[in-house]
C-alpha cells in the first residue's frame, strides 16, 4: 500500500516524519530508534515484532490526524464547492498525465498539431469567469518534470484558455517541489478549510476524492500552497522556458 507524506519537523528532510498508509486508518512514524535500556525495560506488553522510535511532540501536534480517515467519495460530490466557495479554490496537480485529458477530443486535436490555446467557453471556464468576476480566486500549481511528460506538455499548451477565463495557473519543476517537500498527491483546497484529495488508479483515472476538514490535513495543504505559490512560475513564462530548451 502507498504511503502518503503528512509532514516533518526536520529542516534537512531526513526524520522525524509522519506518513499515512493509504487505504487504512494507520499512521507510520519515522524517527530515531529508542535504544536507552532504562526506557526499554519500562515498556509494557512488547511483542517481538514491535519497535519504538522517538519523535518530538511538535510533530504529532502539527501533523497527526485528529479525525477518522475519510471515505472515498465520487468527484461529483464536491461539484457544488466550485460554485459555493467564498474566496479561494486552489489545486495542486502532481501527476505526469491524466486519463481525462487523454480521453478528451482536445487531446487528439493537439496530437494533430491543431491550435488548442483558445477554446470556446465550456461549463468549467464559464464558472471560473463567474466566480472570479465576483472577486474569488481560482488557482493551480502544476508540477512539471524535466523534460516534461506528454501529459504535462498538453496542459501547458491548453492552459491559456483557462487563464483567459480567470484562473491563475503556475508551474513548478518536480525537482523544486521535492526540495520544498511538497505533497506527491493531487488535491483541491477550498477557503483554507476543506481539502479534497484525489485517488487515481494506475491508468491515471480519477477514482474519487477524500474530503476532510481535519485541522492537520488543512494545515499541511495550506503550507504546501504557500510554498508552491511562492516558487511557482506563471504558465506563459514557464512555457517559454520549456520551449527554449527544445
Amino acid at each position: 500500500m502507498a504511503l502518503r507524506f503528512l509532514g516533518t519537523t526536520s529542516d534537512d528532510g531526513d526524520c522525524p516524519t509522519l506518513y499515512e498508509i493509504d487505504g487504512t486508518d494507520e499512521v507510520l512514524v519515522q524517527g530515531e530508534r529508542e535504544t536507552d535500556p532504562e526506557h526499554l525495560v519500562q515498556l509494557r506488553d512488547v511483542k517481538p515484532s514491535e519497535t519504538f522510535v522517538r519523535v518530538p511532540r511538535s510533530l504529532l501536534t502539527r501533523y497527526a490526524p485528529r479525525e477518522e480517515a475519510p471515505e472515498l467519495q465520487p468527484f461529483a460530490s464536491i461539484s457544488h464547492l466550485f460554485r459555493e466557495f467564498r474566496h479561494t479554490a486552489w489545486r495542486l496537480e502532481s501527476r505526469r498525465g491524466y486519463a481525462s485529458d487523454r480521453n478528451s477530443p482536445k487531446w487528439q486535436r493537439w496530437l494533430n498539431g491543431e491550435d488548442i490555446t483558445s477554446e470556446p467557453a465550456n461549463a468549467w471556464r464559464e464558472n471560473v469567469a463567474e466566480q472570479t468576476a465576483a472577486g474569488k480566486r481560482f488557482e493551480r500549481v502544476r508540477l512539471v518534470d524535466d523534460p516534461p511528460a506528454q501529459g504535462q506538455l498538453f496542459l501547458l499548451t491548453s492552459a491559456p484558455g483557462n487563464v483567459a477565463a480567470g484562473e491563475d495557473i503556475r508551474n513548478l519543476t518536480r525537482a523544486e517541489a521535492e526540495h520544498l517537500r511538497l505533497p506527491d498527491y493531487d488535491f483541491w483546497l477550498f477557503d483554507s478549510r476543506i481539502v479534497a484529495r484525489f485517488a487515481f488508479d494506475e491508468d491515471d483515472t480519477t477514482l474519487g476524492v477524500y474530503v476532510t476538514e481535519d485541522p492537520a490535513e488543512v494545515l499541511a495543504a495550506c503550507q504546501a500552497r504557500d510554498a508552491a505559490l511562492h516558487h511557482a512560475v506563471p504558465t506563459a513564462e514557464f512555457t517559454e522556458r520549456v520551449r527554449s530548451k527544445v
